[in-house]
């Protein structure tokens, strides 16, 4: 028994403990070496990005159906600055209702938040502090990703502050209905682990560059989460620094999309399998004014096809506000009209 216990002890001690069928580091040197690399780039995104990634509280009313006060509840998600004097990026849906803000950094320093703009549609928002050289993480470029290439996730999930998981990009050009029921494109699907509090968190390639800003998981479903990319985020964050606000056109309608008939695409001469019916038509609205009714199917807005309520979207931009554009429907699939709408000013954050 002491010699078995000698030698379990001498070969714990060895440096290099060999036995039958044991293999040498030296002969899987190559993987150890990949292994290595791996290792050295997720600790130096980390290194880079980490200190500017930060944990948002959020202090939101509770609505109630009695007339007693109601206490505040709480919710948490993450952010990243983006500006050394306090300008930071998380998802609308985090300070969606937000009472107070309160940003903690990763050195332990929390601030007062304010909230700057959001914009519901692609689930972004903008929040300052007051602060001043501040650490900050760069932009890069979605429009250069690939699919397979490495993906590292940093947020706060479950107020765990300052997590990292990391993984590949799964695939590119998804698209996420928002909560507004806007479509969001070009998303950045990744395998990287996202739980709840990592909403608003940078996803960042190997070199430390944001590629996106983690917002969505599949409930019940491992490794799809998705991320806004960072060229929609520039694009937002700039109007909402600006502004305040994303500005979109309107039409006072909703709809749904449904297939057109094969008879009716004979008789009108249509390429397109699909269009929009209109299920609702606000009074007063640019549609109603119109003279656009429930049960009409659109097919065209200035001549461009709609096949899908996306396609809607798609065509009302800031641009659209004011301008006057015409509008191809059909009516009882028995008659094709012809109106002319102006589109007003959305007023959804």
């Amino acid at each position: 028994m002491d010699e078995i216990k000698e030698y379990a002890l001498k070969f714990l001690e060895s440096a290099v403990p060999v036995h039958p069928g044991q293999v040498r580091p030296e002969d899987i040197n190559e993987d150890y070496e990949l292994l290595d690399a791996y290792s050295r780039a997720v600790t130096g995104v980390v290194a880079t990005v980490g200190p500017a990634v930060v944990h948002i509280k959020v202090k939101k009313t509770i609505s109630g159906r009695t007339r007693m006060p109601v206490p505040e509840g709480e919710a948490s998600g993450s952010g990243v600055i983006i500006t050394p004097d306090g300008y930071l990026v998380t998802n609308s849906h985090v300070v969606e209702g937000a009472n107070s803000v309160e940003v903690t950094l990763a050195d332990g320093s929390s601030y007062s938040g304010q909230i700057v703009g959001q914009d519901g549609a692609t689930d972004i928002a903008v929040l300052r502090i007051m602060g001043s050289s501040l650490p900050i993480a760069c932009l890069g470029d979605s429009d250069k990703l690939k699919v397979g290439q490495m993906a590292i996730a940093i947020g706060n999930p479950l107020g765990l502050q300052s997590t990292v998981t990391a993984g590949v990009i799964s695939s590119l050009g998804r698209s996420l209905r928002s909560r507004t029921g806007r479509l969001i494109e070009n998303v950045i699907q990744t395998d990287a682990a996202l739980n709840p509090g990592n909403s608003g968190g940078p996803l960042v390639d190997s070199h430390g560059m944001v590629i996106g800003i983690n917002t969505a998981i599949i409930q019940f479903a491992q490794g799809i989460c998705f991320a806004i990319p960072v060229n929609t985020v520039r694009r937002v964050v700039s109007i909402l620094i600006k502004e305040g606000k994303v500005t979109r056109g309107y039409l006072g309608i909703s709809g749904q999309t449904v297939p057109l008939p094969v008879k009716v695409t004979r008789f009108f001469h249509l390429e397109e399998k699909s269009g929009v019916q209109v299920v609702g038509v606000e009074k007063e609205g640019p549609a109603y004014i119109a003279g656009v009714k429930e049960g009409d199917v659109i097919i065209l807005i200035d001549g461009k096809a709609i096949t899908s309520i996306d396609d809607v979207h798609r065509l009302l931009g800031r641009e659209a506000i004011g301008k006057r554009m015409e509008i191809s429907l059909l009516r009882d699939w028995t008659t094709k009209l012809e109106k002319s709408i102006v589109p007003e000013e959305s007023k959804q954050l």
